[in-house]
């Protein structure tokens, strides 16, 4: 049972711009180097991180935590998760990740976001302090929309930084209202490419193309759509959904050819690319725990995927941990145990932290996950190894102010604990 205690409380409620925390006798995994820091005082003001010292001093004032000698990492990132857009995937009312709309290309399911979610508050007990939160594919092929990066603080607003990307999904049936995978690149090539031309294109070309309607639809004006636009100029990325192996080798050669930041998110195959995906420099955003096909796209799936790409030079992040269900039902936990998965087959026990700190925030062009100072101070306090399930977070803190470790199972769990 997780339980805060009543100095944690004490923090909670305090401002947290007025507040100095002081985590002490920590082995403070401060992902600058492959060991972690023994004995360390981690000094925390105005959400951000002062210091991480050997044995260093707590300024007068301070709240202090005593991490007992146990593990503190960076909050753990989810890089590819769909909590606060959908609470009970078979009830509708409660589902906001999909766009209905043919009209228009984008969703922003940041309009949606729900902080208030058992899901939220079940992901951050597990550790979870930041999250890629991607939308479903709509009903205007190929794009879905935009995902966002969201912030587990306490309360409803859990909105870190929305259009992070252009997300779109390729193979498996996942478009087919286009029919044939090769209608699939095709179109999406033609977006990406009409874009490119007609952003090259003389401003008064521009501007009589605006005036008799050309344009991808969904573009008031007829113009290409600002985050498509974003795109192409190298200022956003394209996250593309897919698994197969021909699939992933067509999105590097897009990435390539467009000049273009790529990343796939799924990736069952990636490993049989591993040397195109690192040539184009494209990131996987990726499940360790796939280890059967879920469908004739992932006949390769196989569990050392993190650590052959990782080999190759290619950034893996973690994201759709434990499939289907417990991608958002478990987000923690199966995070947590799909990374200790990937150190069982092959991957260094940093580089799998890593895949759940730093390489989410820099694949999706957030930046940070350290304990550094200067770095935002999102950071875990656990009691025993981060990437064991039987590990419990004992502390959480989110933009340097401890937040609520109590989940809905907990507090129902205290509800009947004396039950008949």
């Amino acid at each position: 049972m997780r339980m805060m205690t009543s100095l944690i409380a004490l923090a909670i409620a305090t401002p947290a711009a007025a507040q100095t925390l002081a985590v002490t006798h920590a082995e403070a995994w401060t992902m600058e180097g492959a060991e972690p820091v023994k004995d360390a005082t981690i000094i925390i003001e105005n959400g951000r991180i002062v210091s991480v010292d050997a044995a260093g001093g707590v300024p007068s004032g301070a709240t202090v935590i005593d991490a007992g000698g146990k593990p503190v990492t960076p909050g753990l990132v989810n890089g590819a998760t769909q909590i606060g857009l959908v609470e009970v995937s078979g009830s509708p009312d409660t589902r906001d990740d999909a766009s209905t709309d043919e009209r228009a290309p984008g969703y922003d399911p940041s309009r949606a976001l729900n902080g208030n979610s058992t899901l939220v508050s079940l992901a951050r007990a597990d550790g979870i302090t930041r999250a890629l939160i991607y939308p479903s594919p709509s009903r205007h092929a190929p794009m879905s929309g935009e995902p966002v990066f969201a912030r587990l603080r306490d309360g409803v607003d859990i909105l870190d930084r929305g259009g992070v990307a252009l997300y779109a999904v390729i193979g498996g049936g996942a478009w087919e209202r286009l029919g044939a995978r090769a209608q699939q690149w095709t179109a999406l090539r033609k977006l990406l490419g009409d874009t490119k031309r007609g952003m090259a294109a003389p401003a008064e070309t521009n501007k009589k193309k605006h005036k008799r309607g050309g344009g991808p639809p969904g573009d008031p004006l007829g113009g290409p759509d600002d985050t498509i636009r974003d795109v192409v100029a190298g200022r956003l990325p394209l996250a593309i959904q897919t698994h197969r192996e021909s699939d992933i080798r067509q999105a590097a050669a897009l990435a390539s050819d467009l000049g273009i930041k790529v990343i796939i998110v799924g990736g069952t195959e990636a490993w049989r690319a591993a040397d195109a995906l690192a040539a184009a420099k494209v990131a996987v955003v990726l499940d360790p725990q796939v280890n059967l096909p879920f469908n004739f796209d992932q006949l390769g799936a196989r569990q050392d995927n993190a650590a052959i790409l990782t080999r190759a030079g290619v950034q893996v992040a973690i994201g759709q941990a434990g499939g289907a269900i417990h991608a958002n039902y478990n987000a923690g936990m199966a995070l947590r145990e799909g990374a200790g998965i990937a150190v069982a087959n092959g991957l260094p026990y940093v580089e799998a932290l890593r895949a759940v700190t730093v390489n989410p925030l820099a694949i999706w062009g957030r930046g940070g996950g350290t304990l550094a100072p200067g770095a935002d101070a999102d950071l875990v306090v656990w009691d025993g190894d981060p990437l064991e399930p039987s590990t419990n977070a004992m502390n959480v803190i989110v933009e340097g102010r401890p937040v609520s470790n109590r989940s809905r199972q907990d507090l129902l769990a205290e509800r009947y604990k004396d039950a008949r």
